[in-house]
């Protein structure tokens, strides 16, 4: 699909500003509002706005810790990575989940209220997970950038 420069715009504002209006938006991007709803309607059509989403603050909701956890499998049978797959997806406390390339198989983001409450989730989650060979986790000390808007 090809983006042109007010399509560019209007997700790069409504990435960053999500709850505006259909005519907040069309004014700061210099469209009228049914054309603004029109391309927008296309852009999530076509696949590009995935959703619209609220992003919660972990520390109010009590679980500020994150830890990075590379797990490497015993395979890589398509059914020992199906397992693994499906059984981490079920695990709430991890947000994301890549398959990787190089030293580990799959790297997790999980958020947890602090150490101890990791190890109940290692422990009682991701030390049961289907095919697990080793885990290496790694506790971040501090956020220095995070952003959920990928550059357009």
């Amino acid at each position: 699909m090809q983006l042109d420069p007010t399509d560019r715009r209007i997700l790069s504002i409504l990435q960053r500003q999500g709850r505006l209006s259909n005519a907040e938006l069309a004014e700061q991007v210099n469209l009228s509002a049914s054309a603004c709803h029109r391309r927008v309607a296309r852009l999530e059509s076509e696949g590009v706005i995935r959703d619209f989403v609220a992003l919660l603050n972990p520390r109010k909701l009590g679980v500020p810790t994150t830890v990075f956890v590379e797990i490497t499998l015993q395979g890589q049978a398509d059914e020992v990575l199906d397992a693994f797959e499906k059984a981490v997806s079920r695990i709430p406390d991890v947000l994301e989940c890549h398959l990787m390339a190089g030293t580990a198989d799959y790297l997790l983001k999980v958020v947890a209220e602090n150490t101890e409450d990791f190890a109940r989730i290692h422990r009682q989650s991701l030390a049961r997970l289907p095919g697990v060979a080793q885990m290496q986790s790694s506790f971040a000390l501090r956020t220095v950038f995070k952003t959920t808007a990928l550059p357009v």
